[in-house]
């Protein structure tokens, strides 16, 4: 049987070798990638903290269209401002009340819209006025608009309108995802950390009473300018975002009685989340072991390949000495 040769080998050990460069570079850019979602979280949240830069004087020249909302000044220039915690804007949590714009909101638009049409609408491509291209860089523009595309969950369905009540939650994984990941810093009361929220002291339970939308922003993404654990980092599912949620309700808010925001009584809460992280425990099982088996079936192929070209040469070089 004729040998191969060793310009064979060699070839071989090239296309292996260049395979492995790939997939190490391929498993180096993934969390690099996906790091840049909390990020533009955080845009979304107060994109002027995030670039340590000073928010523009004025307010944002599209706020003058409205009269109904009377924050003025830095806040006119966040995208929540407009869009809402919930992201649904005129049709969501604030379609009433003080923090009502008549703006619409990013939710549709991002199950809908391509990134790049996102970044358009962001540069002023729709409306000259809602042109930010002046004050955020064009990384972080894509930050912002791969968060809008990727990272919006609709929790809409799952807390009451009225009431804000989480529907369906697990009390006891709440308990248990908080005290790993948020009590350390938060306390075991929520109390730890002092906050502001709407011109009031607040705790984390005040938060998470008065505001759910708000709270699973900054659980699942972070706080602008504060070093936070993030759900989103943590794999924590939309489920166990909830999950939390609902047990830091029960912790001191300071509120007696809770008074909800006006009712969003009349909006669809029925049908499917569209597009968002998979939703549940099985979701969450699933993923993961999808990506495990991406990862560990082709680290097998190439460990197979190493190993067979292994075989080849030390047969190459015992048949060339005999």
């Amino acid at each position: 049987m004729k040998r191969p040769s060793l310009v064979v080998v060699v070839f071989l050990l090239s296309i292996t070798l260049i395979a492995l460069g790939i997939y190490v570079s391929t498993a180096q850019a993934g969390p690099a990638e996906q790091s840049n979602i909390p990020r533009g979280a955080a845009l979304y949240d107060r994109w002027y903290a995030v670039l340590k830069k000073n928010p523009p004087a004025g307010n944002m020249p599209l706020w003058a269209t409205q009269t109904t909302n009377t924050r003025s000044g830095e806040d006119t220039w966040r995208c929540v401002s407009c869009h809402g915690w919930d992201y649904q804007g005129k049709d969501g949590a604030n379609r009433a009340g003080s923090n009502y714009t008549g703006f619409p909101g990013v939710y549709k638009a991002g199950q809908t819209l391509k990134t790049e049409e996102i970044i358009a609408i962001l540069k002023g491509g729709k409306n000259p006025q809602h042109n930010f291209s002046a004050y955020i860089d064009d990384a972080s523009l894509k930050d912002l608009a791969d968060f809008i595309k990727t990272a919006l969950v609709d929790d809409t369905q799952y807390i009451d309108p009225v009431s804000l009540a989480v529907k369906g939650g697990d009390l006891a994984k709440g308990k248990q995802a908080y005290e790993k990941v948020c009590a350390s810093c938060h306390g075991a009361d929520g109390k730890t950390i002092k906050m502001r929220f709407e011109g009031r002291d607040a705790t984390l339970g005040t938060l998470a009473n008065l505001d759910p939308w708000r709270f699973l922003h900054k659980t699942r993404f972070g706080n602008p300018g504060s070093p936070m654990a993030v759900g989103f980092e943590q794999g924590w599912t939309a489920q166990d975002g909830r999950d939390v949620l609902l047990y830091a309700r029960s912790l001191p808010s300071g509120l007696d009685p809770v008074v909800p925001p006006p009712s969003m009584e009349g909006r669809d809460q029925g049908g499917n989340q569209p597009g968002g992280p998979l939703q549940g425990i099985f979701g969450g099982i699933l993923t993961a072991i999808g990506a495990m088996a991406t990862s560990l079936g082709f680290a097998l192929l190439i460990l197979a390949l190493l190993v067979g070209i292994i075989f080849l040469v030390v047969w190459l070089i015992r048949g060339r000495s005999r």
